[in-house]
């Protein structure tokens, strides 16, 4: 079974409405101490709520429940019968808090302070714990208060009701207790109600028209009763209105009346009689508009310049300037109607935005004026002629009244395009050899142009253009009668092609030509009867030339048709070297072979390329077989017998290079002792050959003529045979003067030979310096001349080798 807690309210005022308490076991009253089987199906009618008002007025129930918390049950607030609405568990929640709440209206005219409900709690403890205390639960700018004693509840002071700001007030009343000790602890309970206060209205608001502002008219057909407009008020007090009655103050000047009950304005009079176009009537607060109109009972209308017109034409050349009048067109358009009624748009319906038309908005009458917006848009060669639609059409009218009229423009050709070619460039491929006058290509140019303006004239010119041709009207490009194409040759032309209008206009394309190769070269050999010297363990090469322009026709593949002996050689066929079999690795396998002390063998090698048909070649190729040799120089040799050249250039090389070594090193020295002849004493060197020793005779000099002097001259030098001697020259170094030879030689001595050293200062006389000069030159021609003669004894040396 579930429990409610025990809630009991009651309402002792000269106002209030209060429940019946009869008891925990009844069905209806307060629905304290209620309690509920916990298998009530949902839907049950489980309770009634009861009570009265003192005044006897309507009392309405309510019920609620703790903010978050499940609502078990709902009260029909009129009867007050309670119902199930959600299904009861009493091991989850065996008790349920509920508010249930009795109200009756309340008048609005309630004065400041005004007593206007008494709550009661009952609280069955006693002492302090059964005092009961009462407040407002807190609220925001709340109009009540309550007495904490008596539970009365007031208006506040300096707050009133109004019932058309808010018809329904809540206010939520705390009964508190004085507190006590339960199970030694102390503790103070409080219990809430809501009380519901309906506000009644009362007459304080004056009557209220509805949807102003108010605007009737007038048509030129109206008659005298005709209806004009209908107002509409209601009382400001809607709970009790009172009925209301409408009259005109002023304003309608005896042509209009009202219905006093209804609000129906009328006409009284007819419209040609009414002297204003607008009246303005007031009501009781209101103000009525009516505007005299005339009726809208005329079309808009196009005029040309012999009247009523509905289709204008003109012929123009194309691509007229932007922003140009067409003057052509003389259009007037009308409507016949005043005010509102005649004012129109016009709008001009075709290809988008190619003309205007102006004006845009037109009252009662303007002149129609067509201007170009897009010039490229006029073209002759997309269209012949231009359609358009002129549209007039009412703006604030019901009716919306409109008027059409067509505009066609034919159009007049100008030479506006240049040729065009089908492609930027073209590519062709002719093969060689082709006969004169071939085809090549066919170029194609186009222009949109009508009449002779479109008829295109075909050119050609360029560097690569000597050979071809082009048809002047058909393009169709060839080769010239004489022409012959060879792809060994040139493979490649390009030129240009000219597309030319009859004014000159004109556009350009590039035409690429290749010429494809043909196999029309066989490979050839130097020589169709070959030499060659091979080494055992390294190959010999031969090679073809084929002279076509392109693969596979130049791509040669090589082979041995016969040989002899046979089965003794392999050649690599793209590389055409030939080698012996892997087993032949000395010379005694190959005299083994041949039974000959000449080891030279034949080979016949054809050299085929891979062209379509397919040519070749043969050539016989003799082989002497040889080994290495040890010595390089006579191994270089050998390896050149079949290349004399390459012999002889290494030859002119060697001998070059030293040339060019002696020449330098001669230069070098000529300019040393030159320098050293003028700034510090030269020394000469002159050494003899030992087969022509001589003794040393010393002896001064004197009696010269120059200032020289302490220089000493052998007799060789005295006699001026210089060019016979081949020392070297003499390391750049300071003069250093040998010991002298004793005074006193005996007869019996030996003379050895000493090295003869003299040395001097630089000479006044130019004829020594240039005698000097003279000396250093012949040293350099010595020098010279040996190096070419060891030259000669080595290749000499070289030579005698190879041969052995």
């Amino acid at each position: 079974m579930l429990s409610f807690k025990y809630l009991s309210f009651s309402a002792q005022s000269d106002f209030a409405p209060y429940f019946y308490d009869n008891g925990a076991g009844s069905s209806n009253g307060n629905m304290a101490l209620f309690s509920i089987s916990e298998d009530t199906s949902i839907g049950t009618h489980v309770y009634t709520l009861n009570g009265s008002d003192p005044e006897g007025e309507p009392v309405t129930y309510g019920m609620t429940f703790d903010k978050g918390s499940k609502e078990y049950f709902s009260v029909e607030p009129k009867s007050g019968n309670v119902t199930l609405i959600q299904t009861l568990d009493r091991e989850v929640q065996d008790e349920i808090i509920a508010f249930v709440t009795i109200t009756d209206g309340r008048n609005k005219d309630k004065a400041s302070g005004s007593s206007i409900y008494r709550v009661q709690a009952v609280d069955r403890d006693l002492g302090s714990g059964g005092s009961v205390s009462y407040y407002l639960q807190s609220m925001p700018s709340t109009k009540f208060t309550i007495d904490g004693h008596s539970g009365v509840l007031r208006i506040r002071s300096g707050e009133s009701l109004d019932y058309e700001l808010s018809r329904t007030h809540f206010v939520t009343v705390v009964a508190k207790d004085g507190g006590g000790k339960y199970h030694g602890k102390y503790q103070v309970m409080t219990s809430t109600a809501i009380i519901t206060i309906n506000v009644l209205d009362t007459q304080d608001s004056p009557p209220v028209f509805v949807g102003t502002p108010y605007f009737g008219f007038v048509y030129e057909v109206s008659v005298p009763g005709s209806e004009i407009f209908t107002v509409f008020a209601k009382d400001g007090d809607q709970n009790n209105p009172n009925a209301m009655h409408y009259s005109i103050l002023s304003g309608s000047d005896g042509f209009f009346s009202i219905n006093s009950s209804s609000g129906c304005i009328s006409l009284t009079s007819f419209p040609v009689q009414l002297k204003n176009e607008l009246y303005e009537l007031l009501l009781f607060v209101t103000t009525v508009t009516i505007r005299v109109v005339d009726l809208n009972n005329h079309p808009p209308t196009f005029y040309g310049e012999n009247g009523q017109q509905n289709r204008f034409e003109l012929t123009m050349y194309e691509h007229p300037p932007e922003g140009e009048i067409l003057r052509g067109l003389k259009i007037t358009v009308n409507d016949s109607d005043q005010g509102a009624n005649a004012k129109f748009r016009l709008l001009l319906v075709g290809p988008s935005r190619v003309l205007r038309v102006v004006p845009q908005t037109v009252l009662n009458e303007a002149q129609v004026t067509i201007i170009v917006e897009n010039s490229s848009a006029i073209d002759y060669e997309k269209y012949q002629f231009l359609t358009f639609k002129l549209l007039a059409v009412e703006i604030d009218t019901p009716e919306r009244f409109s008027a059409t009229a067509d505009i066609v423009i034919n159009l007049l050709d100008t030479n506006d395009n240049i040729p065009k070619f089908s492609s930027e460039f073209y590519i062709a491929r002719i093969p060689e050899n082709s006969p004169g006058g071939s085809n090549v290509v066919s170029v194609t140019a186009t222009d949109p142009d009508s009449g002779l303006w479109g008829a295109v004239k075909y050119s050609i010119y360029g560097s690569g253009a000597d050979l071809f041709l082009i048809h002047p009207t058909s393009g169709i490009i060839y080769t010239q009668p004489w022409a012959s194409l060879d792809a060994e040759v040139k493979s490649k032309y390009n030129f240009y092609v000219k597309a030319e209008d009859t004014e000159g206009k004109y556009s350009l394309a590039e035409v690429f030509v290749t010429v494809l190769d043909q196999n029309d070269h066989p490979p050839e050999f130097n020589q169709n009867f070959l030499e060659r010297t091979m080494i055992i363990g390294a190959p010999v090469k031969i090679e073809a030339v084929d002279e076509d322009a392109e693969e596979p026709n130049n791509l040669i593949e090589y082979s041995i048709m016969k040989a002899d002996p046979d089965n003794i050689f392999d050649i690599n066929t793209s590389t055409g070297e030939i080698k012996l079999k892997p087993y032949i690795k000395s010379m005694e396998i190959v005299q083994n072979i041949t039974k000959q002390k000449d080891c030279r063998w034949s080979v016949v090698v054809q050299a085929r390329d891979r062209g379509s048909p397919s040519f070749s070649t043969t050539a016989v190729v003799k082989i002497d077989i040889t080994e290495a040799v040890s010595r390089p120089m006579a191994a270089f040799l050998m390896q050149s017998r079949d290349n004399p050249m390459k012999a002889l250039g290494l030859a002119i090389s060697i001998i070059t290079v030293m040339v060019l070594v002696t020449v330098m090193i001669s230069t070098i020295i000529y300019f040393r002792n030159t320098k050293s002849n003028r700034i510090t004493p030269a020394r000469r060197i002159i050494r003899k050959r030992p087969k022509d020793q001589r003794s040393w005779t010393f002896r001064p000099w004197f009696g010269r003529s120059d200032q020289s002097f302490g220089k000493f001259f052998t007799d060789d030098e005295t006699s001026g045979n210089h060019s016979s001697l081949r020392a070297k020259p003499p390391a750049p170094s300071a003069p250093v003067l040998p010991p002298p030879p004793p005074v006193h030689s005996r007869p019996s001595e030996r003379l050895r030979s000493v090295p003869t050293v003299s040395g001097s200062m630089a000479s006044r006389n130019t004829s020594r310096s240039s005698s000097w000069k003279t000396n250093g030159s012949g040293i350099s021609s010595a020098l010279v001349s040996e190096l070419k003669m060891r030259i000669e004894q080595k290749i000499n040396e070289a030579n005698q080798g190879y041969y052995y």
